[in-house]
Parts: structure tokens; sequence; C-alpha cells
């Protein structure tokens, strides 16, 4: 049974996204970790994995649709690893937290207290569980809007995600003398559950903020913001 307020949440989230269940349970599912499954078995709480797995292959689908379609000159090898980059977990855990969705997921307290809300594993099987409970709630048409509109949108930014470091080294370096540095702006909350920020300094110069869990994620967001900039500025990426 559904709870006023998480039945508010719900509706809210229904509004986010842009696709109203017609069974809200399944969206409640989808939101649900093993870790509050656990702790809500009495009440018939049921963890999102299932849904995971169903939401995983659909993805693949309807990703694999969207490249071929958009790209019909691209080799095979080539779609698939673009695919493989739009689809992989930090770059789903993006797509996630664009719309806000870590916000409305359901964690087992410990889960809560150490970041669990922060962890990319987590929340790209949350959004992978909402595509499998959209697909269960209205097939495949409705699935694909989902995914096109908050994954594959701005597929070609999102590519460079998972290789930004690399990537943002290689355009520094064109230049010779170029010097790039990840800088550490703050740091908060306890040992179990860190939070970094930190922004790229080219030649003495502040580019992209990045934010993460751990130093790694945060610098790898802060070159991937970098390269979105260099990008507008007509600097080629590639």
């Amino acid at each position: 049974m559904i709870s006023a307020a998480e039945a508010e949440k719900l509706r809210k989230l229904e509004g986010v996204i842009g696709y109203p269940f017609r069974d809200r349970q399944l969206l409640f599912q989808a939101l649900c970790h093993s870790s509050y499954a656990n702790e809500h078995r009495e009440e018939g709480a049921r963890d999102n994995e299932r849904l995971e797995f169903l939401g995983d292959s659909v993805l693949e689908v309807c990703s694999s649709d969207f490249l071929y379609r958009k790209y019909p000159e691209m080799p095979e090898g080539d779609l698939t690893k673009f695919r493989a980059s739009i689809v992989c977990e930090p770059t789903l855990a993006l797509c996630a937290r664009q719309f806000g969705l870590p916000g409305y997921l359901n964690l087992g307290k410990g889960e809560e207290l150490t970041g669990g809300r922060r962890r990319n594993s987590i929340v790209s099987d949350a959004l992978e569980a909402v595509i499998g409970a959209i697909y269960l709630d209205g097939g495949l048409e409705p699935s694909k809007t989902f995914i096109d509109r908050f994954i594959m949108d701005d597929a070609e930014h999102k590519k460079l995600f998972v290789d930004s470091k690399t990537i943002l080294q290689e355009v520094v370096q064109r230049k010779p003398d170029s010097e790039i540095s990840y800088v550490l702006t703050g740091e908060e909350g306890p040992d179990h559950d860190k939070h970094f920020s930190v922004e790229v300094v080219i030649d003495g110069g502040t580019y992209g903020q990045g934010t993460g869990s751990t130093k790694k994620a945060a610098e790898q967001e802060a070159a991937y913001n970098t390269l979105l900039q260099l990008k507008k500025q007509g600097v080629r990426i590639s």
C-alpha cells in the first residue's frame, strides 16, 4: 500500500518525466533499492532489480534504434562504441541526475547514511528500473519517448562523458606548453559519505566544475563540463 506522502512524490516524478502511470505501484517499485525493500518486507515492498533487468534490455533496443536512424552512415563498430558510451553506468547516472531522479529513490537507513543516493550504480540501476516500469505499464512507445528525451538527447555531448579526462588532455596537448590541473575546491561530509568539488584549470584559467562522491568522479564531471564549454567556444573536440 502506497502512503499518501509517497503517492504525492510519485505524482511529482510523473510530472517531471511526462508519463502518468496506470499502475503507480510499478513506479514505486522502480524507486525501491534492495536495502529499502529488505527493511519494509512486511509492508509488501519489492526491490527494483527485476525491473532494472528488463529496463536494461529495453534501453539497448531503443538506444540502438535511435543511433541507427540518426547516424545512417556510421559503421557498426562505431555505433557499438557510441551506444556503449551512452548506456554505461556513469553516463546513465549523469542523465538521471539531470532530471533529479536520486531525490525520489527509496533507500534503507544504512544505505542512506553511507551516501547511496550519490552512488552511480544505485542511480543508474534505478533509471533502468524506471524504463522497465514504463515498458510494463505502457509498452515500447512511451519507453522510447522517455529514453529519447532523457538519455539520447544531446547524445553527441554525452558520449564524451566516459572518457572526458582523456579527451580533454588530448585537446589541451594540441597547444604546446599548455598545462591542465584539477583543483580540489571543496570537501565535505563524514568519511563514509564524502562529497568533493573540483574545478579544471588550464593555463591559469578556470573552466568547468564538477562534484562527486570521489575525487575521480568529481574530476570526470569537471572535465566533461570543460569540454562542453570549449565546444561552445568553437574548439574542435575529437
